[in-house]
């Protein structure tokens, strides 16, 4: 069962919208880019520091995805896009 508590309800131009806090954008792993690649991506993209984007992408080799930052979906859609424009494969989930 889904808990509801990470929806927020907003009310704008008469239109009830629900605002999701509670996504997050997965990278995965591809056996095209270099670390260095990916670390750059992440620190201009998702604003990582370099120790961070660095831990995310170790465990993306490793593992096979990271979750590379969490928020609502409308601040990780930008993201999400901007990974893909560098051939990067990443998604948005709840």
């Amino acid at each position: 069962m889904k808990d509801d508590s990470q929806y927020k309800e907003k009310e704008e131009q008469g239109v009830d919208l629900l605002e999701d806090n509670g996504c997050k954008l997965v990278l995965y792993n591809d056996d095209y880019h270099t670390f260095d690649y990916v670390i750059k991506a992440l620190v201009d993209i998702c604003r990582h520091t370099y120790e961070q984007a660095e831990q995310c992408t170790i465990m993306v080799h490793y593992t096979g995805k990271c979750i590379v930052k969490s928020g609502g979906y409308e601040e990780l859609l930008p993201m999400h896009t901007a990974l893909l424009n560098k051939q990067l494969t990443s998604e948005i989930i709840q």
